[in-house]
C-alpha cells in the first residue's frame, strides 16, 4: 500500500486552552487569543512567526482580528471549513497541507465560543430567525414534524440502531460511564471527580427518547488552539511532536446535516467510513495498529456506529465490544481519555484533538501504555473529518 506524501510531513507541536466553564465572563475573541497564546508558548514559537490560521464555521472570530489581537505576523494562509463539529479535524488537515507544501511555516488551528453562556446549540432551531440560505431552508422540512433539536435528530438514528441490532439504552450508557470515569481523573474536565454509574445514567431524565440527559454532551464556554509545523521543524522543538500520519474529510451520498434519514440504511455513518478508509490508506495503518481513540461523543449512541465504520468491530457488534470493557484504559481501544465531550467539555471536538496530542506525548491524565497511533474523529451525522496522530 502506497503511503500518502502527506503522512508524517507535519506535526502538532503546541496545544493550549482556556478553562472549560459554563460562564467564561469574557468575549469569544479573548478566549481565542488566550488559547492561541498558550499553544504558542507550549510550542516555544513566537506569535510573530505564525503565518497561517485555520478554523471552522460557527467560529465568530475572524482570522484578521485574531492575528491583530495576538500579535501575529503577516498571514500567508487562512482557511475556514463548513459543517460545525464535523470539521473539528479539518483545520488540522488544512494546516498540514499548508506546511507540507511550503504555503505556510507555522499554522495555528483554533476554536473558541461561549456555547453555554451565549448561544446554546442544544436548543436547535427554537427562536432562531430563518436565514435565507438553502442549508437553513432545508430545516423547514424537519421542524414542523417536531425535529428541531440535535438530540431529537440523533434520537431517530439511535432508535433505528436499537431496533436493528438489539442495542439498549444501557449500551449507550456504558459509553457515558467510561467517559465520566476518565473525566473524574482530569482536573481540566468539567466533571472532575464526578464519575457516574450505569444506574445514574438510567435514572437521568429523558431528553429525547431513547436519549437520557447523561447521553448528551455538555454546553461549554472555552477556547482551544493547536500549532502545526513541518516534521523537520518539529524535531527541533522542546515537546514531543504528534505527527499527522493521516488527515481526511468525508461527506456521504445523500448527506444531510444531522438528518440523513433517506438512505437505504440509517444505522451506520457512511461519511465516517469514508474518512476511515482514507486515514488507513494515507498512513498505511490498519485498525489493529491504533492504540487509542478519541471518538466524537456529542451523543453517546453515535459512538457505536463509529467503532463499526472505523473497523474496530463489525456492524451491530459495537455494543458487545463496549460491554467487554474495550474502551477502558486496560481495554483494546482506550477511548476519550480526557472525558470526551460528555465529561470534559463540548468544544466541537478540538479539545479531543489536543487529547490525542497528549496521548502521543504520554502526558494524558489517563495515559495507556504503549501509545504510538491515536485515531481522532470529528462530528457525526454531518460531513465529517478525522486524524491519525502518532510517533515516527
Amino acid at each position: 500500500m502506497a503511503i500518502s506524501p502527506l503522512s508524517g510531513a507535519a506535526a502538532i507541536v503546541g496545544i493550549g486552552s482556556t478553562e472549560f466553564s459554563k460562564n467564561s465572563g469574557r468575549t469569544e475573541l479573548q478566549l481565542a487569543c488566550e488559547a492561541i497564546v498558550a499553544a504558542l508558548a507550549d510550542a516555544g514559537i513566537a506569535p510573530s512567526e505564525v503565518d497561517g490560521l485555520s478554523t471552522f464555521t460557527a467560529e465568530t472570530n475572524g482570522e484578521a482580528i485574531v492575528a491583530r489581537n495576538c500579535g501575529l505576523g503577516e498571514l500567508k494562509f487562512f482557511s475556514r471549513i463548513g459543517y460545525g463539529g464535523g470539521a473539528a479535524c479539518g483545520p488540522v488537515q488544512q494546516a498540514a497541507m499548508a506546511v507540507a507544501t511550503g504555503v505556510a511555516d507555522v499554522v495555528v488551528c483554533y476554536r473558541a465560543f461561549n456555547e453555554r453562556s451565549g448561544e446554546r446549540y442544544g436548543l436547535g432551531q427554537h427562536d432562531r430567525p430563518m436565514a435565507t440560505t438553502a442549508d437553513r431552508a432545508a430545516y423547514a422540512w424537519m421542524t414542523p414534524q417536531g425535529l428541531s433539536t440535535p438530540a431529537q435528530w440523533v434520537a431517530m438514528f439511535a432508535r433505528r440502531y436499537m431496533h436493528q441490532y438489539g442495542a439498549t439504552s444501557e449500551d449507550f450508557g456504558r459509553v457515558a460511564v467510561v467517559a465520566r470515569k476518565h473525566a473524574a481523573n482530569n482536573p481540566a474536565a468539567w466533571f472532575y471527580e464526578r464519575p457516574i454509574t450505569l444506574e445514574d445514567h438510567q435514572n437521568s431524565r429523558w431528553i429525547a427518547e431513547p436519549l437520557h440527559l447523561l447521553d448528551c454532551c455538555q454546553e461549554t464556554d472555552g477556547g482551544q488552539a493547536l500549532v502545526v509545523v513541518s516534521a523537520e521543524r518539529a524535531k527541533d522543538l522542546a515537546n514531543k511532536p504528534a505527527f499527522i500520519k493521516a488527515a481526511a474529510q468525508g461527506s456521504g451520498k445523500d448527506q444531510h446535516m444531522m438528518t440523513s434519514y433517506y438512505r437505504p440504511d440509517i444505522t451506520g455513518i457512511p461519511e465516517m467510513g469514508l474518512v476511515g478508509r482514507q486515514l488507513y490508506s494515507q498512513s498505511g495503518l490498519t485498525p489493529d495498529d491504533i492504540n487509542a481513540a478519541i471518538l466524537y461523543d456529542h451523543f453517546t449512541p453515535l459512538v457505536l456506529p463509529q467503532l463499526e465504520e472505523l473497523g474496530f468491530c463489525k456492524p451491530g457488534e459495537a455494543k458487545d465490544f463496549i460491554r467487554e470493557g474495550n474502551l477502558e484504559l486496560g481495554g483494546r481501544l482506550p477511548a476519550n481519555t480526557h472525558g470526551g465531550q460528555v465529561g470534559e467539555a463540548y468544544l466541537h471536538g478540538v479539545n479531543g484533538v489536543a487529547e490525542g496530542v497528549r496521548l502521543i506525548r504520554g502526558t494524558s491524565t489517563n495515559q495507556p501504555d504503549g501509545v504510538e497511533n491515536v485515531l481522532v474523529t470529528a462530528g457525526t451525522a454531518v460531513p465529517t473529518s478525522g486524524l491519525i496522530l502518532g510517533v515516527v
